[in-house]
């Protein structure tokens, strides 16, 4: 029990800490090109925060993405599209360094239900190093959530990038 203690002490703290975070800025990862869910889930929550910038990294093309927004009243001037990754680590990597950059501290982090555990391990990872705190919402899925392994795997991939720069997939091949 003593060995766990901190991480509970930690984990509460986080807990609480995020309740009060105020974002300045959604991060949505890019899901399914077919339905669109987390860029009209996304609409509607800018709709209630009509001041902050969206982040949307991958996912479905972008002429289908604005549209979404335009229908919800989103002004386009808030979108940041950006399509250079390839996958979760990659979603993060790509984006960090352009939200600190403009003074970012503080997130939405916005993707499917059964996909979060893994995106939040790695935005602990890549986002904490930048010093950027976030707060997930999900988007309801009715899917199974992912493998704990792929969560793990994609924890080392973004350490490894911490480490070297390099995310563990060859990014030269989509320049």
């Amino acid at each position: 029990m003593a060995i766990a203690l901190p991480f509970l002490v930690w984990w509460g703290y986080k807990e609480l800490h995020n309740h009060f975070v105020q974002p300045q800025a959604m991060l949505v990862l890019g899901g399914s090109t077919k339905r669109l869910e987390r860029e009209k889930f996304t609409a509607e929550l800018a709709r209630k925060h009509p001041n902050i910038p969206i982040w949307i990294t991958g996912g479905s093309p972008q002429k289908f993405t604005k549209q979404v927004f335009a229908k919800a009243g989103v002004d386009p001037k808030r979108l940041h599209l950006d399509y250079e990754a390839v996958d979760t680590v990659t979603n993060f990597t790509t984006l960090v360094d352009d939200l600190q950059s403009r003074g970012i501290k503080s997130i939405y982090l916005i993707t499917s239900d059964y996909h979060m555990r893994r995106a939040c391990v790695i935005g602990e990872i890549i986002l904490g190093s930048r010093g950027i705190e976030f707060k997930p919402i999900s988007v309801p899925s009715g899917a199974s959530a992912e493998p704990i392994e792929k969560s793990i795997r994609d924890g080392a991939r973004a350490i490894l990038w911490l480490a070297t720069g390099y995310t563990g997939v060859n990014e030269d091949k989509n320049k």
